[in-house]
This record gives C-alpha cells, sequence and structure tokens, in this order.
C-alpha cells in the first residue's frame, strides 16, 4: 500500500537526481531534442554543491547509492551498456556492483551466529573481513575447519526495511506513469514493478539462493561454459550463505582481464553461451550476470555466483525464444513474424507480411558487420519503435530473461568489442532446434502424449465400476478396449520413431 511516506521517497529521490543533474545531465544536451533540452534547464536549476561535481556517470552513482538498493541494481544495469551509454560512464557506474561501504566484521560474525545457532569457530577456522559489499549484502572470505575456503554472504542489518520502503515507492512511481503517461502503459510499468520487487523478496532469504546455486550448478555441469560454487549446507541460513570460493578474480576487477593466458574472445563466447544454454536447455538461468557477479580464470573459465535473482522458463517460452534465434540466425523474418503472432506477442490484428519487414529492418543492417560497427543504442531505439508501430505489449514473464540477455551482451562486448551475439548463440540455438524440432523430437513428444493418454485409462480402467451402467453393462470393459486401442498407437508411433531414427542416421 502507497501512502504519504512513499510519495515522499518519491518526491526525495526525484529531487536527489535532480541535485546531482542526473536525470537530463548537461553533457548530453546538444543531442536532445528542443522540448528535452529546455526540460533539463529546468531540472538544473535546482543542481548544485558537491553532488553536482564530477561526470555524469559520477553523479548518477553517487545519487543512485544514496536512494537505496532499487535504485543500486537499476545502476548495476546501466553499467553493463558501454556500448549504449558510453565506456566512461559504464564505468563510473561499475563500484555499485561490489564496491560499497561494508558494514562492520564484527557485527556479521555476530549475525552469522544468530542465524546459525552455533559459535562462528564450530564452522569456521577463520572468518576475515568482507571483500565485496553489495547493495543488499556483503561478502566474506573464510576457511571451513576441514580446510576448504569458502565465501560467506551475510545480509546487511536492516535491510529488508528498506526493501519495503523502496518497494512501496517503486510501486507508488508505476502506478504515476501508468496514470499520467499513456504510452508507457504498453511496457504495463505495474507487472514490470512487481516483478523486480518479487526478485528482491526472494533475495532477502538466502535459503532460496542456496537452493537456485545447487539447482542451476548441476544444470550448468552439462556444459562447459559456466559453473557454479557448490553449497556449504552447514552454514547457510535465512540471512547466512555459505558457498565455495570461486576461482579466479571478479570481471568488476580491471585486473582479471589481464591475467596471463587468457583468451578473450572465448570467454565472452563461453559467457553468451552459458546463459544461453541455460535458458533454453533447462529452463532455469542466472538472472543477475553483471561483472561482480561472474569470476574469470586464464584461458577462459568462468564461475557465477550470487543466485538471488533466477528466471524461469515454460516449454512454450523456451521454444518461442528458439525459434526466434533460429529465425534471426537464419535471417527467416516472416518465420520470425509468425512465431510472434503464435506466441501472442504481437496483436492478432496486425498484418504479419509488414511486421515481417520492420523485422527485416532491424536485422539486416547488424548481419555481417563487425560489432564496434553497431550502434545497439540505435538498434534498440528502432527496435522499441517497432513495439510500439505494432501495439507489443511488455511480456512480464519474459522481463528478466530480457534484461538478462541484454546484460549479457553488454558483459561479453565489454570483455571482447568484436563479440557478435548472433553468430556465438548460433551452436546452442541449433543444437536445441535439432533436439527439439527434428521429426524424432517430434515423434517423441507424440509418444510421450500416447503414454499420458495410456497411463489415464488404465487409471479409468482400474477404478471401480461406476453406478451409470449403459445397457446394464459396466464402463470398464469400454476402459479396457479403449487400452487396446491406445497400445496399437503407441505401437504405431514407437514404429514411426525407429523408421524416423533409422532415416536421422542415413
Amino acid at each position: 500500500m502507497q501512502g504519504p511516506a512513499a510519495f515522499v521517497r518519491l518526491i526525495a529521490a526525484v529531487w536527489a537526481l535532480a541535485r546531482a543533474d542526473a536525470l537530463i545531465p548537461q553533457e548530453i544536451e546538444p543531442r536532445l531534442p528542443p522540448a528535452a533540452r529546455l526540460a533539463g534547464r529546468v531540472l538544473r536549476l535546482a543542481a548544485g554543491g558537491p553532488s553536482r561535481r564530477g561526470r555524469p556517470g559520477e553523479r548518477l552513482a553517487r545519487a543512485l547509492e544514496r536512494l537505496g538498493p532499487v535504485a543500486i541494481k537499476t545502476g548495476q544495469f546501466l553499467s553493463t551498456r558501454a556500448d549504449i551509454f558510453g565506456w566512461r560512464f559504464a564505468e563510473d557506474l561499475s563500484h555499485l556492483k561490489d564496491k560499497l561501504d561494508p558494514f562492520p566484521l564484527e557485527t556479521a560474525r555476530q549475525e552469522v551466529e544468530r542465524v546459525l545457532e552455533r559459535p562462528i569457530d564450530s564452522l569456521y577456522a577463520s572468518f576475515e573481513a568482507p571483500v565485496a559489499a553489495a547493495s543488499l549484502a556483503q561478502a566474506h572470505p573464510a576457511v571451513l575447519l576441514d580446510g576448504r575456503a569458502v565465501a560467506v554472504k551475510v545480509l546487511r542489518p536492516g535491510i529488508e526495511a528498506r526493501v519495503v520502503e523502496d518497494s512501496a515507492t517503486l510501486r507508488l512511481a508505476a502506478g504515476l506513469a501508468h496514470a499520467l503517461v499513456p504510452a508507457a502503459r504498453r511496457l504495463r510499468p505495474k507487472a514490470f514493478v512487481e516483478i523486480v520487487i518479487r526478485a528482491l523478496e526472494l533475495e532477502l532469504d538466502l535459503r532460496f539462493e542456496a537452493a537456485g546455486c545447487a539447482e542451476l550448478g548441476q544444470a550448468m555441469a552439462v556444459d562447459s561454459y559456466m559453473r557454479a560454487p557448490d553449497v556449504v549446507w552447514d552454514g547457510v541460513g535465512k540471512r547466512v550463505l555459505t558457498l565455495t570460493w570461486a576461482p579466479g578474480l571478479p570481471l568488476s576487477d580491471a585486473a582479471s582481464l589481464e591475467q596471463p593466458g587468457l583468451d578473450r574472445k572465448a570467454l565472452a563466447e563461453n559467457i553468451t553461451r552459458g546463459f544461453l544454454a541455460q535458458a533454453l536447455d533447462h529452463g532455469l538461468f542466472h538472472a543477475d550476470l553483471h561483472e561482480g557477479n561472474l569470476f574469470v580464470a586464464a584461458p577462459a573459465a568462468v564461475t557465477a555466483v550470487d543466485y538471488g535473482i533466477l528466471g524461469r522458463l515454460g516449454p512454450a517460452e523456451r521454444r518461442y525464444l528458439a525459434e526466434i534465434l533460429y529465425g534471426f540466425l537464419d535471417r527467416d523474418y516472416a518465420r520470425v513474424a509468425q512465431v510472434h503472432f503464435d506466441a501472442g506477442y504481437v496483436p492478432a490484428h496486425q498484418d504479419a507480411a509488414v511486421f515481417a519487414q520492420a523485422l527485416r529492418a532491424v536485422g539486416e543492417p547488424v548481419f555481417g558487420r563487425d560489432a564496434r560497427d553497431v550502434s545497439m543504442g540505435r538498434l534498440l531505439a528502432q527496435l522499441f519503435e517497432v513495439t510500439a508501430q505494432f501495439e507489443m505489449s511488455l511480456r512480464p514473464e519474459l522481463v528478466l530473461l530480457q534484461k538478462t540477455m541484454v546484460t549479457v551482451e553488454g558483459v561479453a562486448r565489454r570483455i571482447d568489442p568484436t563479440h557478435d551475439l548472433w553468430a556465438t548463440a548460433d551452436p546452442v540455438v541449433r543444437r536445441w532446434i535439432t533436439r527439439e524440432l527434428s521429426p524424432v523430437a517430434r515423434v517423441k513428444d507424440l509418444t510421450e502424449e500416447a503414454l499420458r493418454a495410456l497411463r489415464a485409462l488404465a487409471r479409468l480402467a482400474d477404478a471401480p465400476p461406476t453406478a451409470v451402467v449403459v445397457e446394464r453393462r459396466p464402463v470398464r470393459p469400454l476402459a479396457w478396449v479403449a487400452l487396446g486401442a491406445g497400445l496399437v498407437v503407441l505401437g504405431l508411433l514407437a514404429g514411426l520413431g525407429i523408421a524416423a531414427l533409422g532415416g536421422a542416421h542415413l
């Protein structure tokens, strides 16, 4: 529920950004239309003092840090898009990832003992000062009694109350955007905000993060693209999480990319393919893959940490994603357009051929060009125009996927400026298409559907005779007839499957 306090906090946030000249910075004024330039000049009447000093990224980082965890998360996202906002701007925001002010070591030790209900020395041989401090928690290096190096994550004191306050302010801002800016309704700001808030709520229970790390770690182990630390379950509680130490250096450390023997191209490819393999193959992906959460070691090893935000995709969403990516890879814009209509992403009354034409206008200028020659800012602006022209609304269930895909590409391009998202995605997408949409896969799907039907018929056959009779005979014999017919169908499907498998090997 949003009350006067949320409104006051929203006004304070706008005022803080205006004071820092971070809403419409003076540095970008020459590139803005007249109305935006006028708005920027009005806002700058409030700017001044220490908050006005420094570059735009520095000013924004200071303002966001004061505004709390939700604002800091926004800054973390912006810092991954150097190709859109500029390298200096991204660098100035980068300290928001894991370089915030920590809380005292003694406070963390007391919190660990309180949450785990045991003396800290009964689990850890050593427990040291924090090496990283983020918006919700900080990480401490420690050593278990068995000698294993671990990282212990401890939530900030009072962070739960702060998130509740920020959530109320965010809901108020979304409600005002919906009510006062008709063009924003297509983006469904209320639904988007609820997804962000729910993700933050889950991040406040580190037991969920431990479970997510273990689950996604099993999925990652299938490929060699990315790894997860092991969970030390004796060191897990609602506000405490213990994981084995990730090898290498965090990407937020400039020295990480200067390690001897590091292969930047392979490293960028592993991050992109790791994310896509998670989403497509498993329907579960790490949804916060910024540099502070990625540890790298030569030549191209990647270990992801911080599993507070995970995204999930159902079978239908995974199929739509794969077919859209596959269509772009093959430059089959008619197919990409049709998938958008099949998924309900574009209203049915729109013209599919015209939509395909619009997609071609977006995709064709990108193919065959060095990534350094492609302006992601212009490309995203064109995509946004297309979504508006065809009345496409934001899909809340895909928000985390879209946000993570943009973040991953930004991280990969920072590692390798020539990184080509489409070329890198090709083997993962084609592997999924071959496995899931081939004739063999379709026969497998039909067989599974037949088996489900047979199980339902078997339950019906084993059920007691119903009181309803037809010509004084119970229903049960009819069920056995249906079961027999089902077995015949299953046999036919099995034959088709064998034939398809045989054809696949010719």
